[in-house]
């Protein structure tokens, strides 16, 4: 990934969640977004301590 770029992705996450996600990242001083960000760098982090690093690229179906 070059530069600054962060893909666009989507997530649905039921409202509860959402409502204790949002005063996570407000007690942290994140932005929601950033906070997901953040919790899922923490869960790969810990995936390739137990598994080793992950260098494969994913393959994505091309689109039409």
């Amino acid at each position: 990934m070059k530069g600054n770029y962060y893909q666009p992705f989507s997530l649905r996450i039921s409202e509860d969640m959402h409502h204790k996600l949002k005063i996570i990242a407000e007690k942290h001083k994140r932005s929601e977004n950033k906070e997901i960000e953040f919790a899922l760098e923490e869960y790969v982090r810990r995936y390739e301590e137990a598994h080793g690093i992950i260098s494969e690229q994913p393959t994505f179906p091309k689109s039409k």
